[in-house]
C-alpha cells in the first residue's frame, strides 16, 4: 500500500518534492499540502494532481504516515503548537525542513512523542539536483528512516549525520554551499572581465566550466585532489594560478568561512527555538 504524506507549507521545497514523489510513481492520491494560498492549492492540484486543503483536519493527519513542515522558520512554533492539538491519537514520521529548527524546539511546541528527522535541504533541490543532510532522533524506526530517505531523495543525494549538532556543519557545507560557488563564479568572470573578456564570453566560459568540473568531479570516480594533479603541469598555466591560490591561504579562508557559516547557525537555531 502506498505510504501517504501531509505537506504543510506549499512553497517552492514542496513542489520540487512533490514534483520528485510522482516522477518516483507515487499516487497523488497518497499526497495532500495545507496551504492557506488558495493559488497555490490550485497550481499544485492542477500539475500534479495532489489532494490540496486549506486547513490541517484530524482526518489528514490521522491517515498520514509522514507529515512533513515546509513553512518558514519564522512560522514555524506558530504553526506547531496550532497542529498539536488537531493530531489527536495519530502518531505520524515529523520530517522538518525549516533550517534552523532543533528537534528540541518542536517537541517543545508540538509534542514530545512523536518520530522526528530533521532535514536540510539546499537550494539546487529545486531541480532535482540537491544535497540533503539528514538526522533521525531515537525514536524513528528503521521503516520511518527509509520512508524520510525515499521522500528526500526525489530532490537529489541524502547523508545521514547521527548527531544533531551535525546538521550545523551540514548547513555550512552543502546548505550555504552553492552560494560560495556562485561567488567563485562571480570573481572567475570578473577576473575574465580584467584579462578583456567582453562579459557574454565571460560569464558562458566560466559557467561552462564550473558545470564541467562538477560533472568530471561527480562522474570520473576520481577524488577533486587527483583531478586536479591531473589537469595541472609542473610549471604551467594551471600551477601558476594554484600557486597564488595557495599563497593566499585558500584552505584556511574556506574553512574559515564554513566554520562562521555553522556559528551562525547555531546562534539562530537559538534565536528561533528561544522565540
Amino acid at each position: 500500500m502506498m505510504q501517504s504524506i501531509v505537506f504543510i507549507g506549499g512553497g517552492n521545497m514542496t513542489t520540487s518534492l512533490i514534483s520528485g514523489l510522482r516522477h518516483a510513481g507515487w499516487s497523488g492520491d497518497a499526497i495532500t499540502v495545507v496551504d492557506h494560498n488558495a493559488d497555490k492549492r490550485e497550481r499544485l492540484s492542477e500539475q500534479y494532481g495532489v489532494q490540496t486543503v486549506a486547513q490541517a483536519e484530524s482526518s489528514h493527519l490521522r491517515a498520514a504516515d509522514a507529515v512533513v513542515l515546509a513553512v518558514k522558520p519564522q512560522v514555524m512554533a506558530e504553526t506547531a503548537r496550532a497542529l498539536a492539538p488537531v493530531f489527536e491519537d495519530a502518531r505520524p514520521l515529523i520530517l522538518s525542513i525549516a533550517a534552523g529548527i532543533p528537534l528540541s524546539a518542536l517537541r517543545r511546541w508540538l509534542g514530545a512523542d512523536f518520530a522526528y528527522v530533521r532535514c536540510m535541504p539546499n537550494t539546487p533541490s529545486l531541480l532535482g539536483v540537491g544535497a540533503t543532510g539528514l538526522y533521525a532522533d531515537e525514536v524513528a524506526t528503521t521503516e520511518q528512516r527509509q520512508l524520510a530517505d525515499d521522500i528526500m531523495a526525489t530532490a537529489g543525494i541524502n547523508a545521514w549525520v547521527d548527531d544533531e549538532s551535525l546538521i550545523d556543519a551540514v548547513i555550512a557545507t552543502s546548505g550555504s554551499g552553492p552560494a560560495y560557488f556562485f561567488a567563485f563564479m562571480e570573481a572567475m568572470i570578473a577576473g575574465a572581465r580584467d584579462l578583456g573578456l567582453d562579459e557574454t564570453a565571460a560569464r558562458e566560459l566560466v559557467l561552462q566550466t564550473a558545470l564541467g568540473a562538477a560533472r568530471m568531479a561527480t562522474e570520473s570516480g576520481d577524488d577533486p585532489a587527483t583531478l586536479r594533479a591531473k589537469v595541472t603541469s609542473k610549471g604551467g598555466t594551471t600551477a601558476a594560478a594554484l600557486n597564488h591560490f595557495e599563497a593566499g591561504d585558500l584552505d584556511k579562508l574556506v574553512a574559515g568561512a564554513m566554520h562562521a557559516a555553522s556559528d551562525r547557525a547555531s546562534e539562530l537555531a537559538r534565536d528561533l527555538s528561544d522565540g
